[in-house]
């Protein structure tokens, strides 16, 4: 089976978090996907959750982050 891309054709990488606002997959990850294993492909979308957290962190402080999980 093959992990369809997360991308949804909003590429912009954040400078502060180094993830893209689209898809929250870093340079590398987005680089990569085509020859990425499918493990790997589930383990960076099992990330997303995490990375909004981070990312919103980055962009509103702490607080906003935690009243999201």
């Amino acid at each position: 089976m093959t992990i369809p891309s997360p991308c949804v054709d909003v590429c912009r990488l954040d400078g502060a978090t180094g993830f893209c606002i689209g898809c929250l997959r870093t340079r590398d990850e987005i680089r990569e996907w085509k020859t990425m294993t499918d493990d790997l492909r589930v383990q960076v979308i099992a990330q997303k959750t995490h990375r909004e957290v981070t990312a919103k962190a980055q962009i509103h402080g702490p607080r906003a982050a935690a009243q999201t999980s």
